[in-house]
């Protein structure tokens, strides 16, 4: 069955970042989406800059980049000026253990300030961050490790010795382990970071990366063999930043929650990057899935734009568009949604629960970034991806020995 558009109401598609479709692509150049961001102030570009540093040369550093809400209820909040300093002194610790430049600095943490801490310190070191889903078992983590060369990990006491303290020594590249929540042990280099980043400086340079430097490493979710290592460089924080100003909507101020774990490249793309060097406040919330909860957070912290998964709404979906009722969320205005496709009636029940639909989006974890979107100022097509983004050509294609033939005919 073809369903009807939603159709967008005209001051809704007025106040997007993108009002029309066909005048955006039109006038798009990556070259422009470049010139949106600053460059490190010495020549070259690293992402952490854009991200955090960057604001506070602009007179933003007292505006919240970050607000945590811990699992037993806890509020912490940081500013940018207080995320450059937290990351100024991760780095300085990276460089002080001896982590050079290129090597890679792995996570195995949940949602913690500590993880966007160490994402972007690292990146601030010129070396590249690869983080890992918390929940993966050990077999799964070795492999990642092994294959990335991990020079260091960050992780929890618990995660350490339940995953990896019992093959570490097999893994000769991880020289150093940083917990969040433990103590030194010299014998082993395991550090405490709560000291580490105590003695360390909250000023210093950052490398000198260059835009084809390597700044990440995401891992594909290994379901059809051994997962494949993806690099991204420092060169794609233009597609971050951009898709989130146009497919996301991003606007000084905004509250952004973004649900997905920090393990996966949407967490890292999408919950740290983007977000970020559009000057939004991240909202991290570290308590697992709960209806109730998300409810409340929705409503309590005012949340501007939500970013989910299909499989999270679908769970909402169960107790019908009533559950919604009584909670204001008048502050809400994007709802977006990504990991696999969005059924069409859950985009219908959007409309009845919130009075806007989802808007799907496409990409993968080899992209970095939103592909293909339903962009805030469309008429939203339940079942469909959307359209490209401006600079994005999409097509069909079939393979013709070693290249590729669009497929532009039925």
């Amino acid at each position: 069955m073809t369903r009807p558009p939603i159709a967008k109401r005209a001051e809704d598609i007025a106040r997007s970042n993108m009002p029309s479709y066909a005048d955006a692509v039109a006038d798009f150049s990556w070259e422009a989406a470049r010139a949106l961001l600053d460059g490190l102030p010495d020549g070259g570009l690293n992402i952490a800059y854009e991200a955090v540093d960057r604001h506070v040369a602009h007179g933003r550093g007292g505006a919240r980049a970050l607000r945590w809400l811990s699992a037993d209820g806890r509020v912490v909040d940081f500013t940018y000026d207080d995320l450059r300093r937290q990351t100024n002194r991760f780095a300085n610790v990276l460089r002080k253990i001896g982590v050079a430049k290129g090597e890679r600095v792995y996570s195995l943490l949940g949602r913690t300030p500590e993880l966007h801490i160490a994402a972007l310190g690292t990146l601030k070191a010129g070396a590249a961050f690869c983080p890992m889903f918390s929940a993966f078992g050990p077999e799964p983590i070795r492999s990642r490790m092994e294959i990335g060369d991990a020079r260091l990990l960050v992780t929890t006491v618990a995660l350490y010795h339940k995953k990896v303290a019992g093959w570490r020594q097999q893994l000769h590249s991880l020289k150093d382990v940083i917990l969040i929540d433990g103590a030194d042990d010299p014998a082993n280099s395991v550090h405490d970071y709560s000291r580490l980043m105590a003695e360390a400086s909250d000023e210093g340079k950052i490398a000198a990366t260059g835009p084809q430097d390597f700044a990440l490493l995401h891992f594909t979710s290994g379901t059809t063999g051994k997962p494949k290592g993806v690099v991204h460089v420092h060169e794609a924080v233009v597609a971050h930043h951009i898709t989130g100003f146009y497919a996301l909507d991003f606007r000084p101020g905004d509250i952004f929650w973004c649900t997905a774990d920090p393990g996966w490249v949407t967490g890292m793309s999408y919950g740290v990057i983007a977000p970020l060097t559009n000057g939004a406040t991240l909202l991290v919330d570290e308590a697992e899935f709960d209806a109730d909860r998300w409810r409340r957070t929705l409503q309590d912290q005012k949340v501007n734009v939500w970013y989910t998964a299909p499989t999270a709404i679908r769970v909402l979906m169960r107790a019908g568009a009533e559950a919604w009722k009584g909670f204001d969320l008048s502050a809400l205005r994007l709802l977006a949604s990504v990991g696999e496709p969005l059924n069409p009636e859950a985009v219908e029940w959007s409309v009845e629960a919130f009075g806007k639909p989802f808007h799907d989006n496409w990409w993968q974890t080899e992209t970095g970034g939103i592909m293909i979107a339903n962009f805030p100022s469309m008429e939203v097509r339940p079942g469909s991806m959307g359209k490209p983004l401006p600079g994005i050509e999409a097509a069909i294609v079939e393979r013709e020995g070693d290249s590729v033939r669009v497929v532009d005919k039925p």
